[in-house]
């Protein structure tokens, strides 16, 4: 099959460091590639792929200073996609709703995979506007708050099956915190349930510009406690031991998350997970297998007292049956072909992923 992934620009696929969207695209890219297909991945220019590169923009939007509107480098991204669309079988984007009206009408089957948070109202009425749009989702919570869209199917994301793994020398000492810091994801929440469980945290998480004000005014006070380490952003060749080392993931999310690409990470390598029942969670963690399910940071603190009664070899388990990136591909090869086959006439086989 003939497929074309189309990335945002603001990383690079994959991203040096942080960068959820492009670190999926990404991975499902090489899967596919790895399942015999092939692929276009049009993406910036200093991204690395064993598919075919399109450049749209010489360099990651977020490496260049000189970019003061990131929207037109994804105007030009559209139009050279667009252009040469009647030479794949199907158009795979990644970019929200921005493909929406001028792919509407392009005979090649084309396909977007929402990956952020979905209940702005602002959405509402492009959604209802764009209503024949084949839309994917990352987790059934995520369709919630719109009804209306065009939902083909839920295809949960995966990593690379050795890409993370638990590193055997490691003895668990500490509590983690991994991803962004922001107001919704809660590390102030986190540095509390160590503070009242009596554990260390170590913090390896990024910083944007736009919650720089945030970290500075509320999270950087804090870091000055004794249990609490601020490590900054690290790479995925130093998730295995910063994961590994951890007693628990903690997750303490307080709004819908679309997915938690750092729950399956820590999974990858035998790490719990101690998560707030919002959004994916319920779909990606196994309560009392891969990790606990809690209301609140009391929840939290009693699950931590219960963590040897889990199995890190099983939490391996559960992530190489459930999160592995070839799942993933071999999910969205299904939906490929319900495309290709709506568009031939043909009855079309809906199957929503589980993983």
């Amino acid at each position: 099959m003939r497929i074309a992934q189309i990335a945002p620009l603001y990383e690079a696929v994959p991203p040096k460091f942080y960068g959820g969207t492009e670190r999926v695209v990404s991975y499902l890219t090489e899967a596919l590639v790895e399942l015999g297909h092939d692929v276009t991945l049009f993406a910036s220019g200093d991204s690395m792929t064993s598919a075919t590169l399109d450049a749209a923009w010489p360099r990651a939007l977020r490496l260049d200073p000189t970019i003061r509107d990131a929207l037109a480098p994804h105007m030009l991204l559209l139009e050279k996609v667009r252009r040469v669309a009647s030479e794949f079988d199907v158009l795979h984007f990644h970019l929200d709703y921005l493909p929406f009206s001028l792919f509407s009408d392009v005979s090649t089957p084309s396909v977007t995979t929402l990956h952020g948070r979905l209940d702005l109202p602002e959405l509402q009425p492009v959604f209802d506007t764009f209503s024949k749009s084949n839309v994917v989702s990352i987790s059934q919570s995520q369709r919630v708050p719109l009804p209306q869209a065009r939902w083909n199917e839920t295809v949960y994301h995966g990593l690379p099956e050795r890409l993370l793994t638990p590193q055997p020398h490691c003895e668990p000492e500490y509590l983690a915190f991994l991803g962004r810091i922001c107001p919704e994801k809660r590390v102030d929440t986190a540095i509390k349930i160590a503070a009242m469980s009596g554990l260390p945290l170590k913090i390896a998480a990024k910083v944007d510009k736009v919650d720089r004000d945030y970290f500075k005014q509320e999270i950087e006070p804090l870091l000055s406690q004794a249990h609490v380490e601020f490590v900054g952003e690290i790479d995925e060749t130093q998730k295995p031991e910063f994961l590994s080392r951890a007693k628990a993931l903690l997750f303490p999310i307080d709004w819908s998350e679309p997915f938690g690409l750092v729950m399956i990470e820590a999974m990858a390598c035998g790490t719990p997970v101690i998560a707030f029942n919002r959004g994916s969670v319920p779909e990606v963690i196994d309560h009392a297998v891969t990790g606990y399910i809690v209301e609140d940071i009391q929840g939290a603190v009693a699950a931590l007292q219960h963590l040897d009664e889990l199995s890190r070899d099983e939490i391996r388990a559960q992530f190489e049956r459930r999160f592995t990136s070839r799942t993933m591909a071999s999910n969205y090869v299904k939906c490929y072909e319900a495309l290709l086959e709506q568009r031939a006439g043909r009855p079309i086989l809906r199957s929503v992923a589980a993983g």
